[in-house]
């Protein structure tokens, strides 16, 4: 017996693929759009059927850039130092970077972490072309801006080592604790970073 109509359970089952949303979370964002007035549904649809078309990945850089488009304008804008460059592991990593309106270098996207168990080797990521860049465009810094995981710290030590030999400044960004978290809640290794870069008052 079927107790729910084909098209919701195939909107659900389409939901349901992605990242982070379980079952219950696809049934409510289903039956919401069910709800909703049609041209939510439309323009949801529209979207997701041209994102493909309408984006694309900055030859240089590897953020996200309008389809037809070679370079991202955070790499050509006169204002960013192309021998600063900053490497993260997505795209949406830069829009974290941005918001603090601290940073005017440049950005370098992997396109994930070294993660054996997803089977993501590091020839799979964009460290061969951050390596070109050093010489092309005379980078004096990488700053290496990946996760405090696993993955992460596997990723940076991998591209340390690729760049070993080179006359460039290679570091990391501090790690520690957040604002307004309680020592007790704070996990082992953020307290052990937190400890190893403390600063003089």
């Amino acid at each position: 017996m079927q107790i729910l109509p084909t098209a919701l359970v195939e909107l659900i089952d389409a939901l349901g693929s992605l990242p982070g949303v379980g079952t219950r979370t696809a049934e409510r964002y289903a039956y919401f759009l069910y709800k909703s007035n049609p041209d939510v549904s439309k323009r949801l649809a529209a979207s997701a059927d041209t994102i493909h078309q309408k984006v694309a990945f900055c030859r240089r850089t590897f953020a996200l850039v309008e389809s037809g488009k070679e370079l991202s304008d955070l790499y050509t804008s006169p204002n960013r130092h192309k021998t600063q460059v900053m490497v993260v592991a997505e795209p949406f990593d830069i829009l974290a970077i941005e918001k603090t309106n601290q940073y005017k270098g440049t950005y370098h996207v992997l396109g994930g972490l070294v993660s054996p168990i997803d089977g993501v080797s590091p020839e799979q990521l964009h460290v061969a072309e951050l390596v070109e860049r050093i010489d092309s465009d005379q980078v004096e810094e990488i700053i290496l801006a990946t996760n405090a995981s696993v993955e992460g710290e596997s990723t940076a030590l991998y591209i340390q080592q690729q760049l070993a030999g080179k006359n460039i400044i290679i570091s990391r960004l501090a790690r520690g604790l957040s604002v307004g978290v309680d020592l007790e809640y704070a996990d082992q290794i953020t307290l052990g970073r937190a400890l190893q870069e403390r600063t003089n008052l």
